[in-house]
């Protein structure tokens, strides 16, 4: 009440309260909650809605049916943690920090700088509360790339990429903390990893229900090693024949240290794993339905590259990747393309398909708009808000797409339009092939027609110079390689 109204007479007051009743400003909608679920080397058809025919994937084959499934939607890189740097940032890898699967002894990996804007800090201004659980791989403990420290209230789970590894580990992290397992002392199995880390993230949505919240979910499913817990395994058992075997590292001073135990039935374990994770997207759906805010949460699921060829792996066998060539550490399409779905109840149309070119560096902006939140001017994202809720007229495009990769020789790839630029062996000149692909006629980057396409090679190239920034930690120029 102001201090005129404090010196009207009481009858005045009451007349305008009867005849003329003030009018409210509506309060603004809750901002939406955000849950985005990334699985751990999934190749691009290894779920059953993306073409998988060896086994099912109901689960995450409903949100498909009840949102938006994209076609042409590409990873960050085709490792682990510049794939969730870019996923963070909102940079491509010629601009984004960490580039590479870079180590910190004795856990961890190279840390995302402090001075890094990631969605979570996004988020946490614009009042979200923020959880990360599951494998994290930007930043050992304590470090500048903490999770804590990029913008994450709480993280549960690995934080190490090389630890996660191991599906029984001795430990885990609560932020700071170092949760011991007692269940895996020496070599019992008694407390499977994903399991502790989800019943963590189930509860953080039970704890924040009535808030908006972000669910950062990086499940470390179903990347190497091939282990699943009995019940699983005796679902898929003797039902992919002839069984691939693996032997591993089941004894020692690295004994679930990082390297894979064995497995003598890889495939079985496969499918089982994959069936633990749609099961998990499935109890992550039903939590928030029985909390009453699925209808205001966006889900979104993808994976951070293509399949792996680890730990006695066979993506061959299960046809992973479909119609698309190469695995986890290729810059080929079978590298960075990743079944991406979108579910929104309400807001996306269910039982959609969406052939918008995208990549991890747009969820960040995406994301912003849905919540609110401000973007970096930095980003190289655009958001796909737009295209999710059907108005395609208004989606803006990418003028291009780049990744680089530091290993095997150093890559990188150009993608504008339908035509695709690959270059292997780039830190040896000498070496260097140039690899040019019409991806509208040849998906399966089965015929180089750069010989044919001189033009187009030179422009992409060009694209593919100017498209990246040094750093510092994952550089080609500083070694005098590129030029």
């Amino acid at each position: 009440m102001n201090r005129m109204s404090i010196l009207l007479p009481a009858s005045i007051l009451l007349f305008t309260a009867c005849h003329h009743p003030q009018k409210h400003k509506e309060a603004e909608p809750r901002q939406p909650n955000i849950v985005y679920i990334l699985a751990d080397d999934l190749g691009y058809s290894d779920v059953s809605c993306y073409g998988q025919k060896l086994f099912s994937t109901p689960n995450i084959d409903k949100l498909a049916e009840n949102g938006m499934k994209f076609t042409r939607h590409y990873s960050g890189s085709t490792v682990c943690a510049p794939s969730r740097s870019a996923l963070m940032t909102g940079q491509h890898t010629g601009h984004t920090f960490i580039r590479g699967n870079k180590e910190w002894k004795p856990e961890g990996q190279y840390p995302l700088k402090a001075e890094a804007v990631t969605i979570a800090e996004a988020l946490q201004d614009a009042g979200y509360t923020t959880g990360a659980f599951g494998k994290w791989g930007l930043g050992y403990p304590g470090s500048e790339g903490d999770p804590n420290h990029q913008g994450f209230d709480e993280f549960f789970g690995y934080n190490c990429q090389r630890m996660g590894h191991n599906y029984y580990p001795y430990h885990l992290w609560n932020n700071q903390e170092k949760v011991m397992l007692e269940g895996n002392r020496e070599k019992q199995t008694g407390q499977y990893g994903p399991d502790v880390i989800h019943q963590k993230a189930l509860q953080f949505l039970e704890t924040n229900k009535d808030k908006p919240f972000f669910l950062y979910y990086p499940s470390i499913i179903p990347h190497a090693e091939l282990l699943a817990p009995e019940k699983y395994m005796e679902k898929y058992r003797g039902k992919f024949m002839p069984e691939k075997g693996y032997k591993g590292v089941d004894s020692g001073e690295n004994y679930r240290q990082g390297p894979y135990g064995s497995q003598p039935e890889s495939h079985a374990a496969f499918a089982a794993m994959i069936h633990i994770l749609d099961d998990q997207v499935g109890e992550i759906v039903a939590k928030l339905k029985e909390l009453g805010v699925y209808e205001n949460t966006i889900i979104l699921f993808s994976s951070d590259n293509g399949p792996h060829l680890e730990g006695g792996a066979d993506p061959d066998y299960f046809d992973s990747n479909g119609p698309l060539k190469g695995y986890k550490r290729d810059l080929y399409e079978g590298g960075i393309r990743v079944p991406m779905i979108a579910v929104w109840e309400g807001k996306i149309a269910a039982g959609t398909e969406s052939d918008h070119i995208s990549a991890f560096w747009d969820v960040f902006p995406t994301v912003a708009e849905i919540s609110r939140a401000n973007v970096p001017e930095s980003i190289d994202g655009i958001s796909f808000l737009p295209e999710l809720l059907g108005n395609e007229d208004q989606q803006k495009n990418h003028e291009y797409m780049y990744w680089e990769f530091h290993e095997r020789g150093g890559r990188q790839a150009v993608r504008k339009g339908n035509w695709k630029l690959v270059r292997y062996n780039v830190l040896n000149p000498e070496e260097t092939t140039t690899e040019l692909y019409n991806l509208e006629k040849d998906l399966g980057e089965e015929n180089n027609v750069a010989e044919q396409h001189t033009d187009i090679v030179k422009e992409l190239s060009e694209i593919m110079t100017n498209a990246r920034t040094e750093s510092e930690v994952f550089a080609f120029k500083s070694r005098g390689y590129l030029h």
